[in-house]
């Protein structure tokens, strides 16, 4: 069997690390890595006490960061599983995880994902593209929507182009095709980054419904900050994929679509609409405060 390193990267995460870690007990991971980015909580008192965690303490590096971090301190892994840690794993993850992962030209592996309640969340996702930023998700056409939706699109093996990164398994092979997972996003986006790199160099994205985790979210907290993070980093991801004049495009797109967003009385929308439109406004840890059209 290949030898995996589970990497878990935790912020202010003391209410629910503990949960996972104990879920992981038995797993059949060789090893498992926590990068705590500098948690104010408890969250290195209640890893620092567990039998088998290897805790790694960092400054704030970003999610990617933090993978990175965890994957460098098992360089001789065959796969690594990244898991958030508002996660629960159900008996037998890594085993089908693994055995997928075996397939010819797979590079990246992804469990099904229920929510607190056992729902399936929706993890699978389509290439962006401008059809699929025009709002018109709800329509669930292959074509509008970058949501993959549907219990028949969930209920068998199959590929996507990529998935929540959550939990997510990649081969030591596919990282080392295509290098370490971008730092510059910080946070959100570098999932969509990582799988379509794999893509673009010849490796797979496969789902996996045999594997489970329950996903209990919330582990580091939403804002303002995390969500402009996640709309000035989908733009980001787009324009650095595609022509200027299409990047220019899409920002517009999604500035329309936070508009409708506010106009419903999402109140953090207002801040992402000012970060697309004022670079200034943009979070420095992305280091785009000086081009209009993030990249």
């Amino acid at each position: 069997m290949a030898a995996v390193a589970i990497v878990v990267v935790t912020y202010n995460s003391e209410a629910c690390v503990g949960d996972l870690l104990e879920s992981l007990v038995g797993s059949g991971a060789d090893s498992i890595v926590v990068v705590d980015n500098g948690s104010s909580d408890a969250t290195v008192q209640v890893v620092g006490g567990r039998a088998g965690v290897r805790l790694v303490r960092s400054t704030n590096v970003g999610y990617a960061g933090g993978i990175n971090r965890g994957v460098r301190e098992v360089p001789d892994a065959d796969a690594y599983l990244i898991l958030n840690p508002d996660l629960v794993v159900r008996p037998g993850l890594v085993r089908a995880l693994t055995a997928a992962l075996a397939d010819p030209g797979v590079g990246v592996v992804v469990p099904l994902v229920l929510d607190s309640h056992g729902r399936r969340q929706d993890s699978l996702r389509r290439e962006p593209s401008i059809l699929r930023a025009l709002g018109l998700s709800w329509t669930k056409s292959p074509i509008l929507s970058e949501y993959v939706t549907g219990d028949a699109e969930y209920s068998a093996p199959r590929d996507a182009d990529w998935a929540l990164g959550a939990a997510l398994m990649f081969s030591r092979a596919c990282h080392e095709a295509i290098g370490q997972w971008d730092e510059t996003f910080f946070l959100y986006s570098e999932e969509t980054d990582f799988c379509l790199r794999a893509r673009d160099a010849g490796w797979r994205t496969r789902y996996v419904p045999e594997a489970v985790v329950v996903h209990h979210e919330g582990g580091s907290g939403r804002s303002d900050f995390t969500h402009v993070m996640q709309i000035v980093n989908r733009v980001r991801l787009y324009a650095r994929r595609h022509s200027k004049l299409a990047g220019y495009a899409y920002l517009a797109l999604n500035v329309l679509s936070e508009l409708t967003w506010i106009a419903r009385g999402h109140k953090q929308s207002r801040a992402s609409v000012r970060a697309l439109l004022r670079p200034g406004a943009r979070p420095p840890q992305l280091g785009l405060g000086r081009e209009f059209l993030p990249r």
